[in-house]
């Protein structure tokens, strides 16, 4: 499967690149082991044309990312518009959740 070991699931967060060299950050949307391939809805592009599309990666051209540090406020509106543009129910109540705690937060300390 992919080198460092990783297991790759679907909402996973991946860096690649494609076959016509683009560099993409985003997240797989469904994946199939038969064919070794992950399909990636792109966050980030070099090519901007691609920003939204969902492209089909083997799974050799992708690599996990690590979770990364808190989000800040625009951040999780930018992810939770994208999760509506995708339909993804469970990550956007997750981004919805983690907005409200933070919104709760500020409001707990003003």
């Amino acid at each position: 499967m992919n080198e460092d070991k990783t297991i790759l699931k679907t909402s996973d967060w991946v860096k690649g690149t494609s076959l016509d060299g683009e560099i993409i950050i985003g997240f797989i949307d469904s994946m199939s082991m038969v064919q070794g391939a992950v399909n990636v809805t792109v966050a980030e592009s070099d090519n901007e044309s691609i920003i939204g599309m969902t492209i089909p990666l083997g799974v050799k051209q992708v690599e996990s990312l690590p979770e990364s540090a808190p989000k800040d406020t625009a951040q999780l509106e930018y992810l939770i518009d994208l999760a509506l543009q995708t339909g993804d129910k469970a990550w956007f109540e997750e981004l919805t959740g983690e907005l409200n705690e933070k919104a709760l937060t500020v409001k707990q300390e003003s």
